[in-house]
């Protein structure tokens, strides 16, 4: 392992993406679905006390629902389906993209507090 100032700043946003550690970029940050690794396996950060709290789900409620609104009146204009058709399709498109967005959102804010509250996590 380097010492702590020798890895180079990591940019948030590809850490969150990757889901990867937010000082190193390297070693993977869960070891579950949710669930964050206890310390990275490449630089040693400790993790397993970190917490993001809600505020992923609460991004993921105003994104996921401005595009499933936009979809549902879009189907709807096109298409003009039973109201069946779209609690199918919105349902789906909510609960698929909440799931695919979810990880990448808690490893995205995990990514900004490492850079903006660092003592948390090193000391």
């Amino acid at each position: 392992m380097a010492p702590v100032g020798s890895y180079p700043p990591v940019s948030p946003i590809v850490a969150g993406l990757r889901c990867r550690c937010p000082r190193c970029g390297e070693g993977r940050l869960f070891k579950g679905y949710l669930t964050l690794v206890d310390e990275c396996e490449h630089c040693g950060l400790h993790l397993a006390d970190s917490d993001s709290g809600d505020g992923p789900a609460v991004f993921l409620i105003f994104i996921v629902g401005f595009l499933a609104v936009g979809l549902a009146i879009w189907v709807e204009v096109t298409w003009e389906p039973a109201v069946w058709v779209h609690a199918l399709v919105s349902g789906g498109f909510v609960i698929g993209l909440s799931l695919l967005l979810l990880r990448p959102a808690k490893a995205y804010v995990m990514a900004l507090q490492y850079r903006h509250r660092r003592d948390e996590f090193e000391g």
